[in-house]
């Protein structure tokens, strides 16, 4: 498990990460979203004892990771901001991992390497962007750690190229129990991956939750009536929102929705419909009800 406690890091006058508190079970996926400079990667590198923090602590499995070369082996970091040896192929950067990781598998790198249709004997410089990635991705994947993090680790990669990229992560947490923590500024990124979502806006961790919990946390219901009705017709019920246009009224509401739905066929609706809700908009009213807007907050989300 990684925990963090008032986790902080300061830049000179700049707080890039302010008292963020989380737990991270083993086995898991936990997804991290937030606009650039939210504090994301600053968040990987104190946790992997990249960066130490100048308040709080970060533990993996109780032990601090900081200075500690043996929790370090366990953990691998891949960067947004690659970086390979000089000159280097993708085998030559295979022996440089391996020397590393113990359970490094050259099996595994030359399955992936051939799966992905990647030569390992051609210069990495003459890689593509998306090839580099991939490249990065294949190594990473080759050492078996018991904890991955991955910084932004889907840009630049097609569509096909995400979901493969997404089973084999899936595959290793399911098959090894390993853990990985994915930061990406796309909250639709993360929403079909996630065990775990958490919302890092900055440098401050605003909303973290089990995706389940998230998905049945609220719903919507469109409502209408033959006589004349306002707001004042579902006193008692937990609304996050209301909104009448003419005779149907949308509501966003917050509990048990069989004795909601019970609640409101007694009084004989004409119009009674469940929406779903995608998981940006439980972001978006679970984050009004603690006073922000995810408009300004996370503005360009809609764009990604």
């Amino acid at each position: 498990m990684i925990e963090t406690i008032n986790l902080t890091k300061r830049f000179n006058d700049f707080t890039a990460l302010n008292r963020v508190s989380c737990r991270i079970p083993k086995g898991s996926i936990y997804g991290m979203v937030g606009t650039n400079g939210a504090g994301k990667s600053t968040f990987l590198r104190a946790v992997t004892g990249i960066y130490r923090p100048e308040e709080g602590s970060a533990t993996v499995d109780g032990q601090p990771v900081y200075e500690n070369p043996a929790v370090k082996n366990r953990l691998l970091f891949l960067p947004d901001e690659l970086f390979f040896l000089a000159g280097a192929n993708m085998n030559r950067m295979a022996d440089c991992y391996e020397a590393f990781y113990p359970r490094f598998d050259k099996e595994r790198f030359r399955f992936l390497s051939e799966n992905f249709r990647l030569d390992p004997n051609r210069p990495l410089r003459s890689f593509s962007k998306g090839m580099r990635r991939q490249a990065s991705i294949i190594l990473a994947l080759s050492c078996h750690p018991d904890y991955y993090f991955f910084d932004e680790t889907f840009d630049g990669l097609d569509p096909v190229m995400r979901r493969l990229v997404k089973n084999l992560i899936l595959e290793e947490v399911a098959e090894r129990e390993a853990t990985a923590i994915i930061t990406s500024h796309s909250l639709r990124e993360l929403e079909d991956t996630c065990d775990q979502l958490a919302l890092l806006h900055e440098g401050g961790l605003l909303l973290q939750s089990d995706v389940q919990d998230l998905r049945t946390s609220l719903f919507k219901l469109q409502l209408a009536f033959s006589e004349p009705f306002d707001r004042s017709r579902f006193a008692g019920i937990d609304m996050l929102h209301y909104e009448q246009i003419g005779s149907v009224a949308h509501l966003i509401i917050r509990g048990n929705q069989e004795e909601t739905l019970a609640r409101l066929r007694i009084m004989n609706p004409l119009l009674l419909n469940l929406v779903p809700l995608s998981l940006e908009e439980v972001f978006t009213y679970e984050m009004k009800q603690l006073g922000y807007s995810f408009e300004d907050v996370f503005g360009h989300e809609k764009e990604a």
